[in-house]
C-alpha cells in the first residue's frame, strides 16, 4: 500500500479520451475496444517478440489519463501522445480520466469482475493476486524484451519480480518507492537537534522524539496511522525495519507474535504513554500525519518520499521544510509501487501497442515522465527520489538529469538516498492484515493500559484465518 495508496480512487464518473491529438468525450464509463482484436487492421507480425510494425493500425484505451483539473500534467500527457504518434501513427490512443484520483480498491475489484478494465490498466504491486485470480492480465513475458523495451536490463529486477508469478511477466512498472522517516527540518532545528543526520535507530528516534515533544504548543514528535488499514500497514514496516515479518515463509502463518513484534509494540506504547512524545490525538490515517507535520506540529514519522510533493502542491508546505533520512533499524523497508497491465484477451497488436506506449511514456530516460527538464518547466516537482527503478547507466543519467532540473533541496534527502535499505514487498492479502493489525495499533495508542501479548495474540490468529482462505 503506497503512500498514496490510500487516497487511491478509482474513476467514478466521466471519461475522456485522448485519440492521436486530440480530446474528445467519451459517453459511458466502463467501456473499451478491446473485444479480441476488433479495431485492428494492417502490418501485425504473429511472432510476440517483434516490436510494433510503425503501419499496424489499432485502439487501445489506457487507465489513468490526467484529469482536466491537473493542467500542467495532461498537458504533458498529449504532448506524450503526440510524440508517440510520430513513430507510430496508426496507433490511437483513447485515455480514460477522472476527476478523482486513480485506484480505489472496491472499485477496483468490481471492475476486474465484470472485465471491465480498459487495455492498458493502472494497478499497484499488491494487486496481481487479485488480478490473476479473476483472469484479468494478459501474460507478457513473449512480448517483453531489450528491443520492445530497450532499457529493461536497467530496470531493477526486484522491482520487476513484483510484476510476476510463476516466472510469468504480467506488467511494467511506472513508479516504486522504498519507506523512510520524513522529518520536519524546523522543529529538528528548534529542539536541537541535527537535520542532516536523522535517528538511524528506534532508539534515536524515541530521544529524538522527546526533544521534538519538548517544545510544547501541541507538537508532536513522532506520528503513527492506526486506522483504515494505514496502521496495519505502518506496522508491518515496523516489523520489516528490525528485521522481522508479518507472514512466515510458507506464506500460511502470522509472523509477528513474537519478540520483535513485542518490540515494536512496547516501544510505540512507552512513546505514546511514557515520554508522552506521540501526541494525545489517535486513530490517525492517511493524510492526517501530513496536515500535522506541514503545519508544525508533528517532528517525524515514517513515509516514502512522495508525501512531500503531496504536502507542497495539496497542503501549501515548502519543499525546504523536509528531509528524510532511511527507515530506523534499516533491516529492511516496506517497498510498493504501482504499474500497468494488460488486459487479457486482447488482440496481440494491441498488446504490442500498449508495450510500445508503457515503453515510452514510462520506461524511456530523458522522455515520457521521464522527461525531467519538461516536469520543471511546468512547474511540477523535480527531485523527489521517486521513482527510483533504475540501475547502471539509466540510473546515471537519470539521476544527472534530475539534479539538473530540481526544484527541491536535494540535499535534504542524501541520508536516504545514500543509505539505501533492502527493500520487502507487502505481505500477501495485504489489505485484509493490514485491517487486523490496525486493532493492534490503535490498542497500542489509546489503551494505556494495553496487553500487548494479548493484542499480538489476537491478531496472529485472525491473520492466520485470512491466510488459509487465500
Amino acid at each position: 500500500m503506497r503512500t498514496a495508496r490510500l487516497r487511491r480512487t478509482r474513476r467514478t464518473g466521466a471519461i475522456a479520451v485522448v485519440s492521436a491529438l486530440t480530446l474528445t468525450a467519451l459517453a459511458a464509463c466502463g467501456t473499451s475496444s478491446s473485444d479480441n482484436g476488433s479495431g485492428n487492421s494492417g502490418g501485425g507480425s504473429s511472432d510476440p517478440a517483434a516490436p510494433l510494425d510503425p503501419k499496424t493500425k489499432v485502439t487501445i484505451t489506457i487507465d489513468c489519463m490526467p484529469p482536466a483539473a491537473k493542467a500542467a500534467e495532461l498537458k504533458e500527457w498529449k504532448e506524450d501522445v503526440a510524440e508517440f504518434h510520430k513513430t507510430y501513427p496508426n496507433v490511437t490512443i483513447e485515455g480514460r480520466s477522472t476527476p478523482g484520483q486513480c485506484l480505489e480498491p472496491p472499485r477496483f475489484t468490481a471492475m476486474l469482475k465484470a472485465h471491465s478494465q480498459p487495455d492498458v490498466f493502472y494497478t499497484y504491486f499488491t494487486d496481481l493476486p487479485q488480478v490473476l485470480d479473476n483472469d484479468g492480465a494478459e501474460d507478457i513475458t513473449a512480448y517483453v524484451n531489450d528491443k520492445t523495451v530497450p532499457l529493461l536490463k536497467d530496470i531493477d529486477p526486484n522491482v520487476l519480480a513484483s510484476l510476476k508469478h510463476d516466472g510469468k511477466l504480467y506488467g511494467l512498472p511506472t513508479s516504486n518507492y522504498t519507506m523512510g522517516l520524513l522529518i520536519n527540518r524546523k522543529l529538528f532545528k528548534q529542539a536541537g537537534l541535527d537535520p542532516d543526520n536523522p535517528p538511524r535507530t528506534w532508539d534515536e528516534v524515541r530521544a529524538a522524539a522527546k526533544k521534538i515533544a519538548g517544545l510544547g504548543g501541541g507538537i508532536a514528535g513522532f506520528g503513527e496511522y492506526s486506522a483504515a488499514n494505514t496502521g496495519g500497514w505502518h506496522f508491518t514496516a515496523h516489523m520489516y525495519s528490525r528485521g522481522g515479518d508479518i507472514v512466515d515463509a510458507t506464506g500460511k502463518k502470522a509472523a509477528f507474535d513474537n519478540e520483535t513484534g513485542r518490540e515494536v509494540a512496547r516501544t510505540l506504547h512507552a512513546m505514546r504513554w511514557e515520554d508522552d512524545s506521540m501526541g494525545k490525538t489517535q486513530l490517525l490515517k492517511w493524510g492526517d500525519l501530513q496536515k500535522q507535520i506541514a503545519t508544525d506540529k508533528l517532528g517525524m514519522f515514517l513515509a516514502a518520499p512522495d508525501d512531500i510533493a503531496y504536502m507542497v502542491q495539496q497542503l501549501g508546505a515548502t519543499y525546504e521544510n523536509f528531509g528524510m533520512g532511511p527507515i530506523p533499524g534499516e533491516k529492511a523497508t516496506l517497498a510498493g509501487g504501482n504499474n500497468y497491465m494488460i488486459k487479457k484477451g486482447i488482440s496481440g497488436d494491441k498488446i504490442k501497442a500498449a508495450i510500445a506506449w508503457l515503453n515510452f511514456k514510462n520506461l524511456t530516460v530523458g522522455k515520457g515522465q521521464f522527461d525531467w527538464a519538461r516536469t520543471k518547466a511546468d512547474d511540477l516537482p523535480v527531485g523527489v527520489p521517486q521513482p527510483n527503478f533504475w540501475l547502471g547507466e539509466s540510473k546515471k543519467k537519470d539521476d544527472a538529469a534530475r539534479l539538473a532540473n530540481a526544484t527541491m533541496p536535494v540535499a535534504n534527502f542524501k541520508t536516504f538516498m545514500d543509505n539505501p535499505v533492502p527493500g520487502k514487498a507487502e505481505p500477501p492479502k495485504a489489505q485484509e492484515i493490514y485491517k487486523v493489525l490496525d486493532n493492534v495499533m490503535s490498542g497500542i495508542l489509546t489503551d494505556k493500559d494495553a496487553d500487548i501479548d494479548k493484542l499480538l495474540s489476537t491478531a496472529a490468529d485472525q491473520v492466520d484465518q485470512v491466510l488459509a482462505n487465500q
